[in-house]
Parts: C-alpha cells; structure tokens; sequence
C-alpha cells in the first residue's frame, strides 16, 4: 500500500492560508467599496434637501409690527410701500387699481390678511397684466406705487418680497404662503366692506 505523501501537507496548508488571506482582503474591499458607495448615496440625497429648502427659498424680508394701531392722520412710513404699523380704521376694498392705493387704508387691509401687489408705474404692460391676474382673487390688492424702488414688490403684514419684473412664479408662491396666513393679525377679517375713499385727514 503507497504512503501518503506527507511533504507536501505544508505547501497544501500555506495555499490554503493565502487564498483565506486573499478572500478576506477580498471581502475588505467590497465592503469598504459598498459603504464608501452608501455614504456618496447620502451625501447627495443630503445635498439635494438642502438645495430644494435654501436654495429655492424666497427673498422675503420679515419685519415687526404691532396690529391694531388706528389712526386718522398721514403716516410717514419706513418702508414703502408699507408692511404695517398705523393705519387708518377704515380698510381699502381688495381689488385692482389704476391709480395709486392710500397707504393707511391699504395697510389696514394687511392687517386683514390681504396681500398687496405694487408695481412701478412704468413697468411694461405685459407685466402689469400678470399681476391684474393674479388681482383677480379675494384678498388682494393690486395698484402701482410711484414711490417704490423696485419694478414689483409683494407685501402682506410683516414681509415683503422685490422683484425686478412680474414673475408669476414667485407671486403665486409668496400669495400662497402669505395671503390670510399665519401672520395675520385679523385672519378672516373682511377686505370688502370698507372703503375706496381717501379718508386720511390733511389728504
């Protein structure tokens, strides 16, 4: 009967041990491969969210303004057009306008929850159709302002937004967050009812 050949066991046990060395390096690397993989996943999921949220969050300017602060005189506002303050007791019927909107009627309309678009008085008719467009739902106010420095500017109680041109996009999103919405002093108060008169003493 032949004898087992004994000399090679080593060689056969040394073979063994570098192919178990090699599948755990092996093994290493696919998982270092897969999380490496995972992490990339995360971080452009992460990255994606924190674009959606910051970078196509609006330009709105929040201010700080006490409500029901009526008065019959002239106020001379800090911003313009006006974000709140004093106002007069008597509200601006929501609606379209040719013509200028007295502040201190208009602004007690924001107090109400309206949103108020403005408007250069020279900007391009095409423009200013968007906006008698958007006009055309409760609780806005549409009117040009000769006195304000950008081409369009949205305005509700506390926070306004400039524009350099009527951009629908923008509009409907700012009337959709701000239009009777959690800044309002008075939400569900009328914007009909009250009046298209100039009632500011001295005006």
């Amino acid at each position: 009967m032949p004898r087992p050949d004994r000399s090679s066991s080593p060689d056969r046990a040394a073979k063994v041990a570098r192919i178990q060395q090699a599948t755990a390096s092996a093994e290493r690397r696919r998982g270092a491969v897969i999380w490496g993989s995972a992490a990339l996943v995360v971080a452009l999921i992460v990255g994606a969210v924190t674009w959606a949220i910051v970078g196509d969050r609006l330009p709105v300017q929040a201010y700080e303004y006490q409500a029901a602060d009526h008065t019959t005189e002239p106020v001379t506002y800090e911003e313009q057009p006006p974000v709140g303050g004093p106002h007069h007791p008597a509200w601006w019927n929501c609606g379209v306008y040719d013509d200028p909107v007295p502040a201190e009627h208009a602004v007690h309309s924001l107090e109400h929850g309206a949103v108020w678009l403005t408007y250069s008085p020279d900007l391009p008719a095409d423009q200013v159709e968007v906006l008698t467009d958007l006009g055309r739902q409760d609780y806005m106010l549409v009117s040009p302002n000769p006195d304000q420095d950008a081409a369009v500017v949205a305005t509700a109680w506390g926070h306004q937004m400039t524009l350099e041109e009527a951009d629908r996009g923008d509009l409907t999103r700012f009337i959709g967050d701000y239009k009777q919405g959690p800044q309002t002093p008075e939400p569900g108060a009328a914007c009909t009812g009250g009046t298209t008169e100039d009632l500011v003493a001295g005006s």
